[in-house]
């Protein structure tokens, strides 16, 4: 276990919402939330919990193919005539999240506009059925955004022609995979987002060796013959329970959007299973992403934010239209919450354009 605490920590995107060396052994159980004595940076309108009075919201639940249940939250102006159809964005959480942490602030911001917004969780995280609970399956995951189109496509005041999607984080490269093989997904807008493939097989800016990247799997085999035998389930990566002064800058980052009252949820502590999370290893969601096309692609990213590149390599692998947005001064996580950083404006134009 120790050389896969060195390696997971050296690969940075290992972290899938943050950086953390691989959970020891001794933790079996699904983490569970710390308590949090923190309240995070609320600075430049930090809002991840906003509550619009402007909309109706229902919990709703509907199946993907495989027969999961999936589970989100739907939401509607309080002046929508139901009687007409209206467009509809679906928008993906960030990977080892849940909705309430980034998706519903988005999907409730879009619905202002007058969209119809589904927030789904991810199957295997949240409300939405899977187990083992927390595991990585990017198939199954990029379906969601499927799925969510079937459960929309029944509903009589949402026009079926016109359904976009929003993929923030791990989500955006989900979208993107689902997107290629479900034209029903007219438009496509990602924020920060990973390329969860890369990220898990070569790290930020390809940092991370073969020999490592062998490593990781080797341990992640031997860790399944232990489980099949009968041995407890161990977690890894995501967002480290405690930072200081000596912690790298990306985990500082996501701890305190995480960790803090800022976006903390107690339905997740963003660990994923050691044993299926080398199955990201096999995931390429940018091969033949310019088959979106004439579908139009979004891509913003935050110009001081970690995984810009992941944003610039779709841009550059996509075809027309296409359009890449780099927000001044802003990181990775700062897209998730900051409502004063956020380019709104971009994203309602985009969709209302594309979304007729």
């Amino acid at each position: 276990m120790k050389l896969a605490k060195a390696l997971f920590a050296a690969l940075v995107c290992g972290a899938l919402c943050g950086i953390s060396p691989a959970v020891s052994a001794a933790n079996t159980a699904v983490p569970q939330p710390l308590p949090l004595a923190e309240t995070g940076d609320l600075s430049r309108g930090a809002d991840n919990f906003y509550v619009s009075d402007k909309l109706d919201s229902e919990v709703v639940t509907f199946h993907n193919i495989y027969q999961m249940k999936m589970e989100g939250t739907l939401f509607t102006p309080k002046d929508m005539d139901r009687a007409e159809r209206h467009p509809a964005i679906i928008v993906g959480h960030p990977m080892g999240a849940v909705r309430e942490q980034s998706a519903n602030l988005y999907a409730q911001k879009m619905a202002e506009q007058g969209f119809v917004t589904l927030s789904v969780d991810l199957s295997f995280w949240g409300g939405s059925e899977g187990t083992p609970r927390n595991a990585v399956d990017p198939t199954i995951y990029a379906e969601t955004f499927s799925a969510a189109v079937d459960y929309l496509d029944t509903l009589p005041f949402v026009d079926k022609d016109n359904i976009g999607v929003i993929g923030i984080c791990g989500s955006g490269s989900y979208a993107i995979a689902e997107a290629k093989i479900d034209p029903r997904l007219k438009a496509v807008a990602t924020v920060s987002m990973y390329d969860m493939g890369k990220a898990t097989r070569s790290g930020l800016r390809e940092s991370q060796t073969l020999a490592q990247r062998k490593a990781i799997l080797e341990e992640a085999a031997a860790q399944r013959d232990r489980e099949y035998a009968g041995a407890p389930v161990v977690y890894t990566s995501g967002t480290p329970e405690h930072v200081d002064e000596n912690s790298p800058a990306v985990a500082r980052e996501f701890y305190d959007y995480y960790r803090t009252r800022r976006g903390a949820s107690d339905r997740t502590n963003t660990h994923p299973l050691l044993t299926s999370n080398v199955k990201l290893m096999n995931f390429y969601p940018f091969n033949d992403i310019d088959t979106i096309s004439p579908r139009p692609l979004l891509l913003i990213a935050g110009t001081d934010a970690h995984s810009r590149e992941f944003s610039e390599d779709a841009y550059r692998l996509a075809a027309e239209p296409k359009e890449l947005v780099l927000v001044p001064n802003a990181g990775h996580v700062d897209l998730y919450d900051r409502t004063e950083v956020i380019p709104w404006e971009k994203l309602f134009d985009f969709f209302h354009q594309y979304l007729k």
